[in-house]
């Protein structure tokens, strides 16, 4: 059994995180990047199927809220280790079932230890990480993604055009990265403690009503990107798997070095004016997708879509300054049940409705962000317990 142990002048929490963050990215966007090309050349997937298997990939992350049964067995740092191996377990199996009900078992496996691990991964930001320094910390994780993702993509694109290896290989390599990575987070870094003792109990509150709600538009949101602008991509425009890879290969670029510094200006602007630029952002976006026709205006649309993800960093810096510590483990499984309500529902029934209008399914998402611009200028200046929205009053601390 590994010991408590202070913790050397590198294994600092801050870096597990970062480690952590690198890992899931090393499968889940090589899982990512191949399926479009996957499911169609080996399983003949349409419109429909996709749908389904997005749908049942998202199931997990609607029980998420669950994941505050498992703390009452299992300390939330090693929990997320645990969920980072099943995540590459997940994803090491996907080639090995290229049929129907063998890639929808394959994709709950892995959706199971992505959700769960992100959950964890949230909560434990947010207890670690001080609020001052949260978005910085916060837009490093997505940079270190980002790097972790460059070089799995450059290997999908060696091993698909030059070395022509079958797709069960990538996913075995990509999957036993993430093992590898989460069995040297367990073996190389002490237990950190916690800030506050977390409530082991659902917590629902009325003054996070507003994070609630940007939380749900968000799982929307992100849904129009992964499911339907990727499979655009492959479908209307004819992007093969090496295509692909390079695509999100210049998504990561950019996003390891630009993240951080969305980091720093979430910071400096405040979460309301940052996120009312993205969704701003993606109202233009999503209504150009609905018409657009040439193929590089569409990558560099999906390329600008992709950056705008790093805003959302705003949602969880907002509640951290509206939370109760004690909250966070609780409220991040919670919200992240709230973020997967739309996201079950969604690509079924818009994967019904991009068999007859691709268009309709984008402006759909156009009038989502619309619904989401709205509700971030609700966002205080100085967000805080007792003034949560422009709506409330003063602090808690200032209320007899």
């Amino acid at each position: 059994m590994r010991r408590n142990s202070t913790p050397g002048a590198w294994r600092d929490p801050e870096l597990l995180l970062l480690l952590m963050a690198a890992a899931m990215a090393a499968s889940f966007s090589v899982w990512q990047a191949l399926l479009n090309n996957f499911v169609v050349e080996q399983a003949a997937f349409t419109g429909a199927e996709i749908g389904i298997l997005q749908s049942l990939r998202e199931i997990p992350g609607f029980l998420a809220f669950t994941v505050v049964f498992a703390l009452f067995l299992v300390r939330e740092q090693t929990l997320a280790i645990a969920a980072l191996a099943l995540t590459g377990t997940g994803v090491a199996l996907t080639g090995q079932f290229p049929a129907t009900w063998g890639l929808y078992t394959t994709t709950v496996i892995m959706s199971v230890g992505f959700h769960y691990y992100e959950t964890l991964q949230q909560s434990l930001t947010l207890q670690w990480i001080d609020k001052s320094r949260a978005p910085v910390a916060m837009g490093r994780q997505i940079s270190a993604r980002s790097i972790a993702a460059i070089g799995a993509f450059i290997l999908v694109w060696l091993g698909i055009e030059l070395f022509r290896l079958d797709y069960v290989w990538l996913y075995l390599f990509a999957g036993g990265l993430t093992i590898g990575a989460a069995a040297a987070a367990w073996l190389l870094f002490p237990r950190f403690p916690q800030s506050a003792v977390q409530h082991k109990r659902i917590i629902l509150r009325k003054r996070y009503w507003l994070y609630y709600a940007l939380t749900f538009m968000g799982g929307a949101r992100r849904q129009i990107f992964v499911v339907f602008a990727a499979f655009m991509m492959v479908e209307r425009f004819g992007f093969g798997a090496g295509d692909i890879a390079l695509l999100f290969l210049l998504n990561h670029l950019i996003n390891s070095w630009l993240a951080p510094r969305i980091g720093h200006l979430i910071s400096a602007w405040g979460e309301r004016r940052a996120l009312t630029l993205e969704y701003i952002g993606l109202i233009v976006i999503f209504s150009a997708y609905a018409y657009v026709s040439v193929a590089w205006v569409a990558a560099a649309l999906y390329v600008v879509d992709h950056l705008l993800f790093a805003m959302a960093i705003g949602i969880r810096s907002y509640f951290q300054k509206i939370a109760d510590p004690a909250d966070i483990a609780s409220s991040s499984g919670v919200a992240f049940s709230i973020n997967h309500i739309a996201a079950v529902v969604i690509p079924v029934l818009f994967g019904i409705l991009w068999l007859t209008s691709p268009a309709a399914v984008f402006l759909a998402g156009a009038a989502m962000a619309f619904i989401s611009l709205g509700l971030a200028r609700l966002i205080p200046d100085n967000p805080q317990p007792g003034v949560e929205t422009t709506l409330t009053g003063a602090p808690l601390s200032e209320q007899v």
